[in-house]
């Protein structure tokens, strides 16, 4: 059985998954690897899931940049 998953695609699943619920995105903020576990029904050492954690905070938080970009946008 080959377990090979494109971790971007992952990513961007979750990233989608936890924007739309706040207290999904709440819960990855406070405890990332459990609210991971929760979404894959996977249950991986932190070691596995942290390449996916890193991906999911860095998307997490340019989406929040891109959203303060625009606001100032409006403001010009």
């Amino acid at each position: 059985m080959d377990l090979k998953i494109d971790i971007k695609e992952k990513v961007d699943e979750l990233v989608k998954k936890l924007q739309e619920d706040p207290a999904l995105l709440k819960n990855f903020q406070s405890d990332p690897v459990k609210t991971l576990e929760q979404l894959t029904g996977v249950d991986l050492p932190e070691q596995q899931l942290q390449p996916i954690i890193t991906g999911i905070k860095a998307k997490l938080g340019a989406g929040q940049l891109e959203n303060a970009l625009d606001g100032l946008k409006r403001l010009f």
